[in-house]
């Protein structure tokens, strides 16, 4: 086999991917420099970077980061889904640890909402993306994006609530220490208020130039409508159920 075949598959190389099989083309005999280097730190650096650098973009631009991975432009982002589970898991860990740190006290001072959401977090999870691409598909229809698209911006909404909640979850921890827990407390506030706004920002983000600010004012206040009452619907059923 030449040197300008892949070893993987044989296949004739022109690129530094073989077009083939999507193996390296300098694949070269493993080293204990190259095993440290690549296959070690670089992997896990190339794993971390990537997903603080996804992490990053939906906070920045949310609406843009979905319709790149809509047209797309997907490499340079984690798969929305899985770092969601992740994400969501990572919430469950905040939650959990601010809940044996806590005093009785702060547990009983917490809202009746993050009550809720830490009873239901897995219902709330399954419902709100599919509720977000439905009421969207209708609102934005002029996009003519499929209902999975829909999804995938509505997945992009929740990631950035989910991140939010994890750093609320922090403050959170960091307020229990006396000294610091009127700032956290107003920090708290405020994360939670920008979780509340962040599926507006995603969509005005995403659509922004395709309607007017009034046109795209109405569609998301709207939305807004829509998913209250769609949420009190759900909420008042697992009342009633559980």
């Amino acid at each position: 086999m030449n040197k300008n075949s892949c070893l993987n598959c044989g296949h004739s190389i022109s690129g530094e991917y073989c077009a083939h099989c999507g193996q390296k083309a300098d694949t070269v005999r493993i080293t204990l420099h190259s095993l440290i280097r690549n296959d070690i730190l670089g992997s896990v650096w190339h794993m971390e970077a990537k997903f603080f650098r996804t992490l990053k973009e939906v906070l920045m631009a949310p609406g843009k980061t979905a319709m790149n991975y809509i047209s797309g432009k997907r490499i340079r982002y984690n798969n929305f889904i899985p770092l969601l589970l992740v994400l969501f898991s990572f919430n469950v860990l905040g939650l959990h640890y601010y809940e044996k740190f806590a005093s009785a006290e702060a547990l009983a001072d917490d809202s009746s909402v993050k009550a809720f959401l830490s009873k239901y977090s897995k219902t709330v999870l399954f419902v709100i993306i599919p509720l977000l691409a439905l009421n969207a598909s209708f609102l934005f229809k002029r996009i003519k994006l499929n209902i999975a698209e829909h999804f995938i911006i509505g997945t992009v909404g929740l990631l950035g609530i989910l991140i939010l909640f994890l750093l609320d979850d922090i403050v959170s921890l960091v307020g229990l220490w006396k000294p610091v827990s009127k700032i956290a407390d107003i920090i708290d506030k405020a994360l939670f208020g920008l979780s509340i706004l962040f599926p507006a920002v995603t969509y005005w983000n995403a659509f922004k130039n395709s309607y007017s600010k009034t046109g795209l004012f109405w569609r998301v206040s709207v939305l807004y409508v829509l998913m209250g009452l769609e949420s009190l619907i759900v909420s008042l059923i697992l009342y009633k159920i559980f």
